[in-house]
């Protein structure tokens, strides 16, 4: 039996949430978890439906049998196969903490991803990516040459088809252009020191200024620098006895926990967009294992 998550999203409007389990029930199909949102403030409402088919159901018949809903409803529906693993893109620069976590996370199994390569303006984990038996490309970034470098990116996504790039703390603005094309399909993690923190060193600004709290936010990649729609964010506390490279330490765990977790909710198809903002479904009690084993 295949099992597939349908996520949907429309204005809200009475008898969607009938119409789509009527449509499963009567295609075999028995619905194993469920989650729905009405945001109240737009008037828009999401569902994330995890179902098994279990009468045999092709995907193609199931999106056909859709659309007349989809129709009806004005509604942005997809549907996908649950072991379907997303094809992700790795970029990183010379912090390496995120990277290495989302290896070791893909290698035992806990991120259920395709690492289709690791682009890097250097050359520093060349040899950890290539031990991983995964392609590393050397993209330079200068002043001069960022159009042709991001235009490298942008065919290197194409050529592996890439669903979802990962910016594991690639220190590099994307242009504008690159953000819109691939909207929605970036995640960036950074500090939340800011805006107070800005440039280099924030985490010794925060330790000279006696921060008690150090965080982390993963966000979807916009134009504006830094501001996108955020996914997931984690807090550390501190105390006075800790020193700067304490700070640094503590920093860079949260940041890898925090990016860890918005690639699992993206993966799994438990984040939507609603403007500036997210819906994040949350993995429901008994999910995760299967997610995880995806």
């Amino acid at each position: 039996m295949t099992t597939y998550i349908l996520t949907a999203t429309c204005q809200s409007k009475r008898g969607i949430v009938a119409a789509l389990s009527g449509l499963l029930s009567e295609k075999g199909c028995n619905i194993v978890d469920s989650s729905q949102f009405d945001d109240l403030s737009t008037g828009r409402f999401f569902i994330r439906t995890s179902f098994v088919s279990e009468e045999g159901a092709t995907a193609e018949e199931l999106t056909k049998a859709l659309a007349p809903i989809a129709e009806k409803f004005e509604m942005e529906a997809e549907l996908h196969i649950h072991t379907q693993r997303m094809k992700v893109l790795l970029m990183v620069s010379r912090f390496g903490h995120c990277l290495n976590d989302l290896l070791y996370r893909w290698r035992i199994g806990a991120l259920p991803i395709d690492i289709v390569g690791v682009v890097s303006n250097h050359f520093d984990y060349q040899k950890v990516v290539v031990n991983h038996d995964i392609p590393f490309h050397h993209i330079k970034v200068t002043k001069e040459n960022k159009p042709k470098a991001e235009a490298q990116i942008m065919d290197l996504v194409e050529q592996t088809g890439t669903e979802l790039i990962v910016l594991a703390r690639y220190m590099q603005v994307l242009s504008d252009a690159m953000c819109q094309k691939m909207s929605g399909k970036i995640i960036n993690i950074h500090h939340s020191f800011l805006p107070s923190f800005k440039g280099a060193n924030p985490y010794k600004q925060a330790y000279e200024r006696g921060v008690k709290l150090i965080g982390a936010t993963a966000h979807y990649v916009t134009a504006d620098l830094d501001e996108g729609p955020i996914i997931e964010q984690d807090t550390a506390r501190i105390t006075h006895a800790q020193s700067a490279e304490d700070y640094v330490s503590i920093g860079r765990d949260v940041e890898s926990q925090v990016l860890a977790r918005a690639i699992h909710a993206h993966i799994h198809h438990r984040v939507f967009l609603n403007g500036n903002r997210t819906v994040v479904f949350p993995a429901s009690p008994g999910s995760f294992a299967s997610e995880r084993m995806g």
